[in-house]
């Protein structure tokens, strides 16, 4: 996460993404989801054109869907009712017996729980009192139950995309829809809600406020119990990302590290 992993060529109808060489499995996750929801749900995402190599890179070829990238501005009620219908349909589109045979997607909840524990106490370069008393905390957090929890793995196993990037989703004024799938698969909706809640790309620019789009969803109180979960370990993330020197510490506002340090330490505390 937070590398660059394709080249993007966009044409009037069509887009061709070529993917950086030995970077992993990425290309054929992009197909194969395009092929799913084109079968499951249609017009959900670009069509799947041609899977192919160009100079030893893998290319794939799907069709220009229409619309602009949320996260300009803050959602307003029809987009946030266009995102909730998104991401159910989205969740409910695989069937049971295909799902089984799909990968978990990227960074899920065991191997993103493992990486945490081991990047929490690196060695990094000196911090405010409120960052270390992050870290401190997120350290405390990761070695506990709820984390231990959350590394079993999804609960209510569903097809995801897999990026909490809002930029990822396109409004044409009346509709949403997905672009991006590389890092998609199997998840928990609750991981994924997380996942893009936590986003510094929404929350760090007021995009969705949480609770305008958890009413929308209509979770279960388990369900919303691991959306707090997987919140915290999200947070966590991107709290080592904006450290000094990290991966998205020069792509954001000057001051983002202590807002994400309060984030950590806010959620840390809810119930």
């Amino acid at each position: 996460m937070g590398q660059t992993t394709h080249d993007l060529d966009l044409g009037t109808d069509r887009v061709t993404k070529t993917f950086h060489l030995r970077h992993g499995d990425e290309a054929d996750r992009e197909w194969d989801a395009l092929v799913l929801l084109q079968r499951h749900a249609p017009g959900l995402a670009p069509v799947p054109l041609e899977q192919r190599h160009h100079e030893g890179r893998p290319e794939v070829v799907m069709s220009r869907v229409p619309g602009e990238p949320l996260g300009s501005v803050p959602l307003g009620d029809a987009q946030l009712d266009a995102l909730a219908g998104v991401l159910h349909r989205l969740h409910a589109a695989v069937p049971t017996d295909e799902l089984a045979r799909l990968p978990l997607r990227r960074a899920d909840q065991a191997g993103f729980v493992a990486e945490m524990r081991v990047w929490v106490v690196e060695e990094h370069a000196t911090v405010s009192a409120v960052v270390e008393q992050a870290l401190a905390a997120a350290l405390a957090w990761l070695s506990g139950p709820e984390a231990g929890a959350l590394a079993q793995g999804p609960v209510d196993r569903v097809f995801t995309h897999g990026d909490g990037n809002i930029a990822n989703l396109l409004w044409d004024g009346a509709t949403c829809r997905v672009v991006d799938f590389e890092d998609a698969g199997v998840s928990d909706p609750a991981y994924e809600v997380a996942d893009l809640l936590e986003h510094v790309s929404v929350w760090l620019r007021g995009i969705v406020r949480p609770e305008d789009l958890l009413e929308r969803l209509g979770l279960s109180d388990a369900q919303s119990r691991r959306v707090l979960s997987a919140r915290r370990l999200f947070a966590t993330f991107w709290l080592l990302m904006l450290l000094p020197g990290g991966p998205a510490d020069a792509r954001n506002p000057p001051g983002s590290l202590e807002r994400q340090a309060l984030r950590v330490l806010d959620l840390l505390r809810s119930t």
